[in-house]
């Protein structure tokens, strides 16, 4: 398992459904996601933006997944990001990632469990 910060991995734990395996849990930049853990089943991430003021624990489970994109900007002024961007129905959801690798791993994690459990 890969985790970034074992707080998050800690809040994020209890939430594991006893027939999921949890693969990683990545820290993210920006107000709105705190980190984002990746199951074999769903993701699952911390949004403190989505209900407004209140923070809440959000799953998209992968078969609600439309697309999946991961962006590296590269080395910049303060190190390197990446960026991946997740569609599930109408809704985006964005994550920027500490390290230049991580969307890239993340993209990796979930395009295995997607197309594992292709119909």
């Amino acid at each position: 398992m890969d985790v970034d910060k074992q707080e998050q991995y800690e809040q994020i734990a209890p939430m594991i459904l006893s027939n999921e395996t949890l693969h990683a849990v990545y820290d993210c930049k920006g107000a709105g996601t705190g980190f984002v853990g990746i199951t074999d089943k769903r993701l699952i991430f911390y949004d403190r933006a989505m209900l407004r003021k209140k923070k809440s624990l959000v799953s998209v489970p992968f078969r609600q997944i439309t697309s999946v994109s991961s962006v590296d900007e590269g080395r910049g002024l303060f190190g390197s990001s990446s960026d991946l961007i997740i569609r599930a129905g109408m809704h985006e959801f964005e994550f920027e990632f500490r390290g230049g690798d991580k969307a890239q791993r993340a993209y990796k994690l979930i395009m295995t469990e997607l197309l594992q459990n292709e119909p």
